[in-house]
């Protein structure tokens, strides 16, 4: 069997032919398996019947394997020859070590990796560990396995993952709870002001023209709403001083794809919404569903004439409104502890990471990733100390390469 894998050199992505490699470990009633790309394909079927969170469904997994040639590892727990847990990974490079993630990176926000509900409550840290084992195994070019952002639970069933040693995630996940619907929920959260706010943002749109609010529906407004998007993101960037982790060509093509795929759907997993103010898109959201969860994965305004008007507001109230009426339970603004959020939300939730070296360069990489979240998580945590950081970012906006960003949405 023969497939392309890509590796990263740093500059440019060399695609190889290598053949598929498998490796077993055995532990009890468990047995572990890993393989490459090659096995996505099991992956998707797997998907069919798991539980898993957005950005580890089959349709995030292989479209981002799709677009940026990614160089992908699947490993899979097996109980009495059915699978029970399956992780679809990436591995990038990061200086001198190699590094398996989740695919998409920092885009891949409140992880809960592809589960039999069933098998769930049986699997433990040894039976995980199998599952990495198999992964040295099969990749001993692997340093560190890295899982970020991982859901505590998903509508209410335990990660798995949370069996073995972990850290808190140094970005807060924010969200408002729907229950009782819109109504109910106003009365809970300034209802009375934001009314009359989402009136008065009414009466602005009227007066420069008609306005109406979007979701995307076909291929071509798939486009015109994330062209808009990627616009308003690339400005707020440059603006804010950090990079853009919307700026490569290939992630652009991997959401384009992935709206796209949606509308095939009964049910699109993904969604996107835009408001339109006199005929230009003012704000657009990019949203996914999990359960009883609408989850906004992105979101941007225009820095135009109307912005004034908080245009970004006025989405958000018609998008949580909207899940309300659809019987959503939760309305999941993601990562990022953001003003704008905190005006709906009354739920906090710590994500947390799971780090697991392969190798004696994979410990050294996974204690100074550990250092690197404790320090993030004191300068976000500290308010005076996250205002200074972000008013010295701005400050250098154009004067240096700009630092990665954190948050993506």
């Amino acid at each position: 069997m023969v497939d392309a894998i890509a590796s990263f050199d740093g500059n440019r992505v060399v695609v190889n032919e290598a053949p598929a490699r498998s490796m077993r470990a055995d532990q009890g009633r468990w047995a572990a398996t890993a393989s490459d790309g090659a096995a996505l394909a099991d992956y998707v079927q797997f998907c069919a019947s798991a539980l898993f969170a957005p950005a580890q469904s089959a349709s995030w997994v292989s479209n981002w394997a799709s677009a940026t040639s990614a160089d992908i590892v699947v490993a899979t727990l097996v109980n009495d020859g059915c699978p029970a847990l399956s992780l679809a990974l990436e591995v990038v490079r990061r200086g001198p070590f190699k590094i398996a993630r989740f695919t998409g990176g920092r885009h891949a926000n409140g992880n809960f990796a592809a589960a039999d509900p069933r098998s769930l409550p049986a699997i433990d840290g040894p039976a995980i560990r199998s599952m990495f084992k198999a992964i040295a195994g099969a990749r001993p070019d692997i340093d560190l396995i890295s899982l970020e952002r991982l859901l505590p639970d998903l509508d209410g069933v335990a990660n798995p993952f949370a069996a073995l040693p972990g850290f808190p995630s140094p970005n807060l996940a924010l969200a408002v709870d729907l229950d009782g619907g819109f109504d109910a929920l106003l009365s809970r959260a300034s209802g009375k002001r934001k009314r009359k706010k989402h009136r008065s943002q009414t009466r602005k749109f009227e007066a420069v023209g008609a306005f109406r609010r979007i979701e995307a529906g076909t291929r071509e407004e798939v486009d015109r709403l994330l062209d808009a998007f990627l616009e308003m993101k690339e400005a707020r960037f440059a603006k804010m001083g950090i990079a853009n982790v919307f700026g490569d060509r290939q992630v652009r093509d991997f959401f384009r794809a992935l709206f796209a795929e949606a509308l095939t759907e009964e049910k699109p997993s993904f969604l996107l919404h835009g408001l339109e103010v006199a005929g230009k898109l003012r704000a657009v959201t990019g949203s996914s569903r999990s359960g009883k969860r609408l989850i906004c994965e992105f979101g941007a305004i225009a820095e135009d004439d109307l912005a004034f008007t908080s245009p970004g507001d006025f989405l958000f109230f018609d998008n949580i409104q909207e899940a309300c009426e659809r019987g959503f339970g939760v309305y999941d603004f993601s990562v990022g502890d953001e003003p704008y959020k905190r005006l709906w939300c009354d739920i906090e939730t710590r994500h947390f990471e799971v780090l697991a070296p392969l190798t004696l360069k994979g410990r050294a990489l996974a204690t100074t990733m550990r250092q690197g979240a404790r320090a993030k998580a004191f300068i976000k945590n500290n308010p005076t100390v996250w205002k200074l950081t972000k008013m010295l970012r701005r400050k250098a906006a154009g004067q240096a390469a700009p630092a990665p960003a954190e948050d993506d949405n």
